[in-house]
């Protein structure tokens, strides 16, 4: 007999708007008689395996709305990263607790968890649905246009640039800003939609898409520096040299790891001030301040994109409408239709899960250090509407008179 329970659950990192597709999710289910139960699972996989779960049909609406509206997981997260053994204490949680639709809202780990229990389950011969609900900030998903919680941290990058660029030109000097990607460049491609006027910054925008050579940075640097007498840098964390050892690393006395074994990218400010410290000793520019983003682009509630708000509520219910009327698991996908507007597509889990997406090179300009007008054309709709602007004064020069 049909138990009509349901889990939903979200994994990595935080965003601005996932939680409007966990909102998506139970609203949406709501609406089912068949449903008689929507639970949440705690902090992600970690939740599930620990039984820590909540009853979310006993949510009311409006705080569900609220909540939607409230930036990081309020479900709370994790970073495990589950192998067919940890997979296997999920799917016993799932059985135990008759869960016949399972929800993971996350990235590229999450998609590759939801596939090895889908087929746990499809080898046990149990009737359970699993959908995994994209998020990411990096936007590296495959099969997407975009992921939701990118425009959100893309319109932060956007904003923070435009600020830091007026903030350089009011008090001349370098400036360089390292924010998060450790193999996709979008984030960090998104600083070039704060330029407003031909000599803004960033003059320079460095991706994990191609080889980083310090030589050429420095002379890069030089070159911009001597044209404008400033210069603005967006770097990514994950810039790396030809044999894709990170730059961090090679520059760092001391390397950090994180749970995964790679090199500690994130939450750390060792990349800008080993680039600055670099800049002011062979350069000699006495005026060099570097900043990491961290996790500040990831859940900012001052500047959330309205078209993430809605396409990531909209994820989540299409998750629950896949999983009613569908017949097979899958991952929900963002397809641009038009100059903008989208649809939703279900998508095999083995397409998705374990891949990731990089920035196209038709995004990338020749040179490697800034971006094409495909990408601003691409992007621009993504950060919603509302997006704040510069302008400067337009000095009449008076005559000297002393001629000093």
């Amino acid at each position: 007999m049909a138990s009509g329970k349901i889990l939903v659950a979200q994994g990595g990192g935080p965003t601005a708007v996932i939680n409007q597709s966990l909102a998506g999710v139970v609203l949406e289910a709501r609406r089912f008689r068949d449903v008689t139960r929507v639970y949440g699972a705690l902090h992600g996989v970690r939740g599930i395996i620990n039984e820590d779960l909540v009853d979310l049909t006993r949510e009311t609406s409006q705080n569900l709305e609220m909540v939607a509206a409230t930036p990081s997981s309020a479900l709370g997260s994790t970073r495990d990263k589950p192998d067919q053994a940890y997979c296997a204490e999920i799917f016993k949680v799932l059985c135990a607790h008759e869960i016949e639709q399972f929800y993971y809202i996350g990235g590229n780990d999450s998609s590759d968890t939801v596939r090895i229990v889908s087929e746990q389950a499809q080898a046990a011969g149990y009737p359970l649905r699993c959908i995994h609900i994209p998020k990411t900030i990096d936007n590296d998903l495959v099969g997407n246009d975009h992921t939701p919680g990118f425009p959100s941290a893309a319109r932060f990058v956007a904003q923070a640039f435009a600020g830091a660029n007026l903030d350089n030109a009011a008090l001349p000097g370098v400036y360089v800003g390292v924010v998060m990607g450790r193999h996709a460049g979008f984030l960090t491609a998104a600083s070039a939609l704060g330029k407003k006027f031909p000599d803004d910054g960033p003059h320079l925008i460095y991706l994990p898409e191609r080889v980083f050579s310090l030589e050429q940075f420095l002379a890069d640097v030089k070159a911009v520096y001597d044209r404008y007498g400033r210069c603005v840098i967006a770097v990514s964390e994950g810039i790396h040299d030809a044999t894709g050892e990170p730059i961090a690393s090679l520059l760092a006395k001391e390397v950090e790891h994180d749970a995964h074994g790679n090199v500690q990218l994130s939450g750390t400010g060792a990349l800008a001030d080993l680039l600055c410290d670099e800049i002011k000793a062979r350069l000699g520019i006495k005026r060099v301040r570097g900043d990491t983003f961290g996790y500040l682009q990831r859940s900012f509630i001052g500047c959330v994109s309205d078209v993430d708000q809605r396409e990531a509520r909209e994820v989540g219910e299409k998750a629950v409408q896949f999983a009613m009327w569908g017949d097979r698991d899958g991952s929900v996908a963002i397809k641009r239709t038009g100059f903008y507007s989208v649809d939703y597509q279900l998508l095999p889990l083995s397409d998705v899960a374990g891949k990731t997406r990089v920035m196209e090179d038709e995004f990338i300009s020749a040179s490697g250090t800034d971006v094409t007008d495909a990408f601003r054309m691409y992007l621009r709709p993504l950060l919603g509407s509302g997006m704040p602007d510069a302008f400067r004064l337009r000095p009449a020069p008076v005559e000297k008179i002393l001629k000093r």
